[in-house]
């Protein structure tokens, strides 16, 4: 009783959290959970996706990781032993061969958060008309990306978006505004679709499908961002006591918009985050490496601490509505796209491909997970003889 009083009658100070620290530990592949369970032959298709772009990259580039994780170079020498297909024995090896796990922690903290997104599909056309009357907008000519690397050291990695605005660079509209008509008559629509609600959750997905009236089906992929923070309404919805805290998820939200339309158009527009798309011809969606994303082995991650393109082994477990809710999720997973809700260093977001089985998982998943990253052994090798060297 005491604390509380004491409490009561004195103002809290804000305690600002430190910032996330990546730090790694060397463990063995036979310490990973599942390890030998995992079908790795699926992560190798995926890999060499990824190699496609690594081999873009100049040899000299650094990874994320800095050192300890080599350069390109390191990557490029793994990628070239990729063969045209392997049996998971054959991938197994590959990995086991190449690489060294490590433990992924923020400052000790082993536990991060893991949840994930889908390809949704929407209705649309390719003409705007009574019902299909919600653009999709390809990214605006005046949409502007500075970054912020180039003025100061220690903001390298960073970036802001916004427009020119006479001689100053401002920001560029929220989604309100926008919704609101600000991009009208600009000619950037891309597509017409026919639901609000749907439309936003393809922003906050980033890609999908229209099936048009003539059944061609058209992928739209993420192109760009307006630059405004993202923000999660589950979160609006439960401090107005419309969905209970432990009952948030995609159907929940969904359920509420459909079930208040007057009140659906304005708690959407607490994110202020708006995406712009492209057409997608072949293979897709198309993640932030640029390359395809494979369901149940692309990972999201935040660019800060990952590269694109690096193995990492997730722990987790399956959501609840699924099959195999709440039993192990193992698997090896590769970095191929980032999201503005994905931030911090055991924070993910696994891709579950297309079709309502993948909407449900996706939609339910917010589970406590670990990672372990696969980081080139070569590069870890002349990471400690170089530390050797210089402690001698």
């Amino acid at each position: 009783m005491l604390f509380a009083a004491l409490f009561a009658a004195c103002t809290p100070r804000q305690v600002t959290p430190p910032e996330p620290k990546l730090e790694l530990s060397t463990v063995s592949f036979s310490e990973l959970p599942g390890w030998a369970n995992d079908d790795q032959s699926a992560a190798y298709e995926t890999f060499r996706d990824s190699c496609t772009a690594m081999q873009k990259r100049a040899p000299t580039a650094a990874w994320t990781l800095g050192p300890l994780t080599g350069t390109n170079a390191d990557w490029i020498d793994i990628c070239r032993q990729l063969q045209p297909s392997a049996t998971t024995a054959e991938a197994r090896a590959f990995f086991e061969r190449n690489f060294t796990p490590m433990l992924v922690t923020d400052r000790g903290d082993e536990a991060g958060l893991i949840t994930g997104y889908f390809e949704p599909e929407l209705k649309g056309s390719r003409t705007q008309s009574a019902r299909f009357s919600i653009p999709l907008y390809r990214r605006p000519p005046d949409l502007v990306t500075a970054d912020l690397g180039l003025f100061r050291a220690d903001l390298k990695g960073r970036s802001i978006t916004g427009r020119i605005e006479g001689n100053r660079f401002v920001p560029y509209p929220a989604r309100a505004i926008i919704e609101q008509g600000a991009l009208a008559g600009k000619k950037l629509e891309i597509l017409w679709v026919d639901d609000p609600i749907e439309t936003f959750f393809l922003h906050v997905q980033g890609s999908g499908r229209v099936v048009l009236e003539n059944g061609e089906v058209v992928r739209v992929g993420y192109d760009a961002q307006n630059g405004q923070v993202y923000r999660a309404i589950g979160r609006d919805l439960v401090e107005r006591g419309a969905i209970p805290a432990d009952q948030v998820t995609l159907d929940s939200i969904v359920a509420w918009l459909r079930a208040h339309p007057a009140e659906a158009q304005d708690v959407m527009n607490k994110n202020p985050s708006f995406v712009f798309f492209r057409e997608i011809k072949g293979r897709g969606p198309i993640g932030a490496q640029g390359v395809p994303l494979t369901p149940e082995r692309s990972l999201a991650v935040d660019r800060k601490f990952y590269a694109m393109g690096m193995p990492i082994w997730l722990e987790t477990t399956y959501p609840a509505g699924n099959a195999r809710a709440g039993q192990p999720l193992q698997r090896l997973m590769v970095a191929q796209d980032t999201g503005g809700a994905i931030k911090g260093v055991v924070r993910g977001d696994l891709f579950w491909g297309a079709g309502p089985v993948a909407r449900a998982g996706a939609g339910a998943m917010k589970q406590q997970g670990r990672f372990f990253v696969l980081v080139p052994t070569r590069a870890l090798r002349i990471s400690s003889t170089v530390t050797s060297l210089q402690a001698g």
